[in-house]
């Protein structure tokens, strides 16, 4: 009994979210041959209760939706949960996989999307989640744990522990993936990563994706940590390269 109630936890939730219920069913069959549990919901309304009742360790939201669309659900449930939202957008709906991310979703995909992909990418988002809960600290650490535990770089601060970042002394309010991006960088100062080792390294994908998220995230950070955005002198772009921490 204990066996199965401990088996029961580590199965991981989806709450699937999308008006067409072809759709709907794909994603049910498919990730629940994958061994997650599913829940559904045909709007946006819907989804939002749903989300905020049951806390599922992942959302897979549809743009288009009746009652609510999907960028304000995406909104409404990120003011309230640290939850991954993979944001399924129209083939040519560039604004909106931009102002999904800009409104704190984890990722996009296009429809029609391949299966395997979106998989792939669920799996990805969950792995990172997983990654992140399992380096929490539960013991008091040590001096020299501690220093470990954080990255300076001239006005930046990370505390690895906390998933805290400060600039110049003040505390910055940043996504999980946002911090994510900024501690990959800062761990290897004035090394310029490319936005694909970023995609990688940081997303999780063993494929090349969209390069745009990187760029949106990016840019998402400079937003918060940069004086001056126009011309930034912590998180720098090396032209038709990649991205950099500066180290003064």
């Amino acid at each position: 009994m204990i066996v199965e109630e401990e088996i029961e936890k580590d199965i991981k939730t989806i709450l699937i979210v999308d008006d067409e219920p072809p759709i709907r069913d794909i994603l049910v069959y498919n990730l629940e041959k994958e061994g997650y549990k599913t829940i559904e919901a045909s709007d946006g309304v819907t989804a939002v209760n749903i989300a905020l009742e049951q806390s599922p360790d992942l959302i897979l939201l549809d743009i288009m939706l009746p009652k609510l669309d999907g960028l304000s659900v995406c909104k409404r449930i990120k003011n309230s949960l640290n939850v991954p939202i993979l944001m399924l957008t129209a083939k040519d709906g560039e604004i909106d996989k931009i102002l999904g991310l800009e409104l704190g979703a984890d990722d996009y995909i296009t429809k029609p999307f391949s299966v395997r992909e979106l998989v792939a990418r669920v799996k990805a988002n969950l792995r990172k989640v997983e990654a992140v809960s399992s380096n929490k600290v539960v013991e008091q650490p040590s001096e020299e744990k501690k220093k470990e535990s954080k990255i300076v770089v001239g006005d930046l601060e990370l505390d690895l522990d906390k998933f805290e970042v400060k600039v110049r002394g003040e505390v910055i309010d940043l996504t999980l993936r946002e911090f994510e991006v900024l501690k990959f960088l800062a761990s290897q100062p004035e090394q310029v990563i490319t936005r694909e080792t970023l995609l990688e390294k940081v997303w999780g994908y063993e494929y090349y994706g969209d390069i745009r998220t990187v760029d949106v995230t990016v840019r998402r950070i400079r937003e918060k940590i940069e004086q001056d955005t126009s011309i930034p002198k912590i998180l720098i772009t090396k032209r038709g390269v990649g991205y950099y921490i500066a180290s003064k």
